[in-house]
């Protein structure tokens, strides 16, 4: 075999995971993601050029590139509309307006391509009692290895984030 192609056989087994150990690197990369997550507690509304940079080594291309446009439409939308509030308020990532002071990684499952894994999300009040929920975070195997593609919201809450975490970002970008 040629050594560029031995080269190139290496990089790609080293970007793509054993068979069977999908659950690990899923989990892996899902912990990245609320790690960066965690640092921003509150976060609120559709993170900067700067913020969106912390969480990029966690997310899809395809994420990062909606994340992208929505922040620009925010952007114009805010150019437009010097006294409104923003076209997104409180945290993006969760189902709850206030965000997770609570992150707990449950069971993950995929095969080599795509997988997801359940996160056990809680909000803790000093005097209040605590709201814990489960979002569901969705996954793709890019040849950087596994990445956040989704997130899809799983609180049962009259107000909050519904659906999933792409299509408010469309929603958003969406915006002329």
């Amino acid at each position: 075999m040629r050594p560029w192609l031995t080269a190139l056989a290496i990089l790609v087994s080293l970007a793509t995971p054993a068979a069977g150990d999908e659950p690990g690197a899923l989990r892996a990369a899902a912990q990245g993601f609320y790690g960066v997550y965690e640092t921003f507690h509150p976060s609120s509304g559709i993170p900067g050029d700067a913020d969106r940079a912390r969480y990029r080594p966690y997310v899809s291309p395809a994420l990062d590139a909606l994340l992208k446009q929505a922040g620009d439409a925010e952007a114009r939308f805010a150019r437009a509309n010097k006294d409104s509030p923003p076209l997104v308020e409180g945290d993006l990532f969760s189902s709850l307006f206030e965000g997770a002071t609570g992150v707990a990684l449950g069971a993950c499952s995929g095969d080599d391509r795509n997988g997801q894994c359940a996160v056990n999300l809680t909000y803790a009040d000093p005097g209040d009692k605590p709201t814990s929920w489960t979002d569901t975070v969705y996954l793709v195997n890019t040849p950087l290895g596994w990445r956040v593609d989704d997130i899809g919201f799983g609180g049962s809450w009259a107000f909050g984030n519904k659906g999933k975490l792409s299509d408010t970002l469309r929603q958003v970008a969406g915006f002329p």
